[in-house]
């Protein structure tokens, strides 16, 4: 599976310009999952919900189903938060896997900047970084570290077209 990144500061529009390369992929006819990382007071399980006492009993995992769809919970206890590459084998096979977040993780990425909130450049331990996606004609890339093109946020066909070149993927 090829993998590329999606990565900024809070607010800064990475789940926006996901949701629109998601679907520029897939009208491409490509399969495309996601994986995306959340804060740590994020939880998808409620008190009070039926797999919230099922883990609550001790459960170390619970997989919730219904005939729309399922989603395993694995309750991380003691264990330290998983890695982007320890998460990478629990998806099916699909040819191209979206990643939002994971900053530091070593996949290619293109990093999202809003110019009405402009933040500092991510920090320096960022790896391929390999361009930015910015709604501002005035961003360079080269002051945020990055060596590579600066993209139009709005632009989604350029967006998914650099993502297609970048990683490989063949129709």
């Amino acid at each position: 599976m090829k993998v590329f990144g999606i990565t900024g500061w809070k607010n800064s529009g990475k789940t926006t310009l996901v949701t629109q390369l998601v679907a520029a992929l897939c009208e491409r006819g490509f399969r495309v999952s996601t994986i995306k990382h959340a804060h740590h007071t994020c939880d998808i399980d409620q008190p009070g919900r039926d797999s919230f006492k099922h883990r609550e009993a001790g459960a170390s995992e619970v997989l919730l189903a219904s005939g729309k769809r399922w989603a395993l919970m694995h309750e991380l206890r003691e264990e330290a938060e998983p890695e982007l590459d320890d998460l990478l084998p629990h998806l099916s096979p699909v040819d191209i896997v979206i990643i939002e977040g994971f900053k530091l993780a070593k996949h290619p990425k293109i990093q999202v900047i809003r110019a009405q909130n402009n933040r500092s450049s991510l920090p320096d331990a960022v790896e391929n970084l390999l361009a930015i996606a910015t709604d501002s004609a005035e961003l360079k890339p080269a002051d945020y570290g990055c060596q590579g093109p600066r993209l139009d946020l709005n632009d989604i066909d350029a967006i998914a077209n650099f993502v297609i070149a970048h990683t490989g993927l063949t129709a």
